[in-house]
């Protein structure tokens, strides 16, 4: 998908006029696919490598944060290396900041996580086929959660239940960038699909 098509789709989203896709698209997409419901679990660094340890789940996919280079990070520090265990793996450095503070590192809401088309279609490649999802982040408190809640709320609408719980604060920036991003991806895909079908008559 071309770069431009998301930054249309990412305008018209925080917009009006393309609010109720954000209604009507999920219940296609669902019907498309089938409703088997995503496990999605959240990790820290160290509780994802005792399980890298023993018995990592087969079915699973993995959305990883980690800490961008910095005065913050020695140079020996590395995001979790998953490639003994599987190849499922997405991996975003992100600094785990919210909107006051953007600033200080030299970035907007719209330069805060470039990634997050990408990580979009990861999350429905991942849900077509059927995955359970991991989210990870270097402590499995906020980017990770931040993450696992839109998640949540865009499928099931109960995002909300990781808000409410007390071992989780999730990163607000990665939140909103996720649950805006998802319902634009989900058009995309479906508009292309639906251009494929009418080219193939």
């Amino acid at each position: 998908m071309e770069k431009q098509c998301f930054s249309t789709v990412f305008y018209m989203i925080r917009n009006e006029p393309f609010l109720p896709h954000t209604i009507i698209y999920p219940i296609i997409y669902q019907a498309q696919i089938g409703v088997k419901k995503l496990k999605i679990s959240i990790y820290s660094r160290k509780s994802i490598e005792k399980l890298l340890e023993k018995d990592f789940p087969e079915n699973a996919v993995v959305i990883s944060f980690y800490d961008p280079p910095g005065k913050f990070r020695d140079a020996e520090y590395r995001p979790v290396d998953y490639s003994a265990k599987t190849n499922c793996v997405f991996q975003a450095a992100l600094h785990d900041i919210d909107l006051a503070v953007l600033p200080k590192y030299h970035l907007t809401y719209e330069t805060y996580f470039p990634e997050v088309d990408d990580l979009a279609e990861f999350i429905f490649n991942a849900k077509k086929e059927g995955k359970d999802i991991i989210c990870q982040c270097e402590y499995g408190e906020s980017r990770s959660s931040g993450c696992a809640a839109a998640i949540h709320e865009y499928f099931y609408k109960d995002g909300i239940k990781i808000f409410a719980d007390y071992r989780y604060y999730p990163n607000q920036m990665v939140y909103h960038n996720s649950s805006l991003i998802l319902p634009a991806i989900l058009f995309l895909i479906i508009s292309s699909s639906n251009m494929h079908a009418h080219n193939s008559r």
